[in-house]
């Protein structure tokens, strides 16, 4: 969700669809008429895009990234901790 600017309380409803407008070329027209999923995609990938744009963004999709793994990076964990056992 895109931060607050300005010192107002106005929520911009349409930035989702701004966003990928943006990173596709299309309007909003043409989005409206684009399957649910594949707009879906375009949105995530033009978040992606966007976040990736600054190095706050960048930390923010590391953290995500990270947060989302179910599985353990060993090798990582051996390199700094050691092989134990």
């Amino acid at each position: 969700m895109p931060e607050k600017r300005g010192g107002h309380q106005f929520f911009i409803e349409t930035w989702e669809e701004k966003i990928t407008a943006d990173y596709t070329g299309l309007s909003f027209a043409e989005l409206g008429k684009l399957n649910y999923l594949d707009f879906l995609n375009l949105r995530r990938d033009a978040f992606i895009y966007l976040m990736s744009r600054t190095e706050k963004g960048q930390e923010y999709l590391d953290n995500a990234w990270r947060m989302e793994q179910t599985e353990p990076d060993r090798a990582a964990l051996r390199e700094k901790f050691g092989k134990k056992g």
